[in-house]
């Protein structure tokens, strides 16, 4: 018998879903409040024919089926492409990976030995049972590089001082692949050992697969042939509560009214929201914590330039706190047809702020103005060679992980368990900082889930780690539970 599902956001984790489950015959409606773009976060936008990501997606999974999954949705139409990235610090430009040489000739000789001295002292007086991200840090690489390479970045990107960062971030995100530790081992490169093989740090990848047009591209046809399987997209729409009566679902929408007698319901939404719509009301403990949940948002400024300056990097991280951009993107080295004309440039200036503060109300042309001025400052291109900008602006992009978010998800996810069919996926569903082939993993699970009609896998043992997307072998599926594919529940 098929089963009706309601799915909300068509973003990654929504997408995937929809298509596996109409693939099987399932009956998929997808509610999307954008009136335009599918993706979510990993669309992809256009202006005047030039492509842009929103944040910089590259396509790169530990998953087989992730990798099989992107190779079915678009086959040929994934380049391979370079990985390319730099760091912006002290007025200069760090390889990333650092390379040994440049590292030292950069940083300098006293430098370097101060930063050792500092790890050293770490190592021998650490601070007792680190709960924040500075004390973390600082106990994996000493004071000095955390200063250097971590706090400026960091309080760029989550708005709040590192001392309020929860350590998980740093254990999740950081661990063998940080810029510390790529510093340490590029400098100071110790020798391997027999034995020591799974102790190493694994080298980050130097080449990734990317769609032609960008990430939204994997999604738009993704979607098309979705609906080719009988999934209903609804656009423009939506979702302002869900209900939950006599063992089925009720989705209300702000445009198409009502639409119920679902079976399930899968949502991406931010949890924050997604939580506080939902009736019957969750206890008034887990509507607290849900509200509670904090996200950082950003905006890019997109300059498109003659390309007199041109640079390689797919992005550069701007850690200098004289300016405020945190990161720029090069959507000609993503790739070539993102620009329609090849004597141009087209660059994303990400800023990081909270919805209504001062950088995302500024008006368009004064965010152009700024990043015009910046880039400058920082040497990437003149403000002269800018022709044209644009401005996208991106709420809800990261899930904070302050120091209270761990208790709050947890009261949440022993919430739900009254709810029957309702799946937190993706992202924001789940208010973890996923990567796009985490993300999916969820949404894939939760479909194996609906499918077999049993509860084969936890779709929360997920692993975010940060190794997935950046190190490692491509396809090199882990079944192992915890990591990318958890252990079958009742296994």
């Amino acid at each position: 018998m098929k089963k009706r599902i309601a799915i909300i956001g068509a973003g990654p984790a929504g997408l995937t879903a929809a298509y596996l489950l109409a693939k099987d015959g399932q009956q998929v409606t997808v509610f999307e409040k954008d009136p335009q773009y599918v993706g979510g976060i990993s669309r992809t936008e256009s202006y005047k024919g030039y492509h842009f990501d929103i944040g910089g997606h590259r396509f790169f999974s530990k998953s087989k089926e992730v990798e099989d999954f992107w190779t079915e949705i678009l086959g040929d139409e994934m380049l391979e492409r370079p990985r390319s990235s730099r760091i912006y610090y002290n007025h200069k430009f760090f390889s990333y990976p650092l390379v040994a040489f440049e590292a030292l000739n950069k940083l300098g000789i006293i430098e370097s030995g101060l930063c050792v001295l500092s790890y050293l002292k770490a190592k021998a007086f650490p601070i007792k049972n680190p709960t924040n991200f500075e004390d973390w840090v600082t106990n994996q690489f000493g004071k000095r590089l955390f200063n250097i390479f971590f706090k400026t970045y960091t309080e760029k990107v989550w708005g709040i001082p590192c001392k309020e960062i929860s350590a998980d971030w740093a254990a999740q995100r950081i661990k063998g692949l940080s810029l510390s530790s790529a510093i340490w081992n590029a400098l100071f490169k110790p020798a391997k050992k027999a034995g020591d093989k799974d102790k190493v740090i694994k080298t980050l990848i130097d080449s990734f697969r990317y769609p032609k047009q960008g990430p939204g591209m994997m999604w738009e046809v993704c979607t098309e042939k979705a609906k080719a399987n009988g999934m209903i997209l609804e656009m423009n729409c939506g979702v302002q509560n869900i209900s939950y009566s006599h063992q089925k679902w009720t989705v209300h929408t702000t445009s198409k009214g009502s639409i119920g007698d679902f079976d399930f319901v899968l949502s991406s939404a931010p949890m924050r929201e997604l939580i506080a719509s939902v009736q019957p009301a969750f206890p008034q403990q887990v509507l607290e914590a849900a509200a509670a949940l904090s996200y950082r948002d950003f905006l890019t400024v997109v300059l498109i330039c003659k390309d007199e300056d041109a640079f390689s990097d797919n992005w550069i991280y701007i850690h200098d706190p004289s300016v405020k951009v945190g990161r720029v993107q090069n959507f000609k080295s993503w790739s070539p047809y993102m620009v329609p004309d090849l004597s141009m440039s087209c660059y994303g200036l990400e800023y990081f702020c909270f919805e209504g503060d001062g950088l995302w109300t500024s008006s368009d042309a004064d965010l152009i103005a700024l990043g015009k001025k910046e880039i400058e400052k920082i040497g990437l291109t003149k403000g002269t060679s800018v022709v044209d900008g644009y401005v996208v602006r991106q709420p809800k992009a990261y899930p904070v992980y302050d120091q209270d978010y761990k208790e709050r998800v947890a009261l949440v996810r022993q919430g739900i368990k009254a709810y029957p069919g309702l799946y937190l996926v993706g992202r924001n569903g789940m208010h973890k900082y996923n990567n796009q082939d985490h993300s999916m993993m969820t949404a894939m699970l939760a479909a194996k889930n609906i499918i077999a009609g049993n509860e084969l896998f936890d779709i929360w043992e997920v692993n975010e780690d940060a190794e997935y997307h950046e190190g490692g072998n491509r396809g090199a599926e882990d079944k192992v539970a915890g990591r990318m594919i958890p252990t079958k529940v009742n296994a």
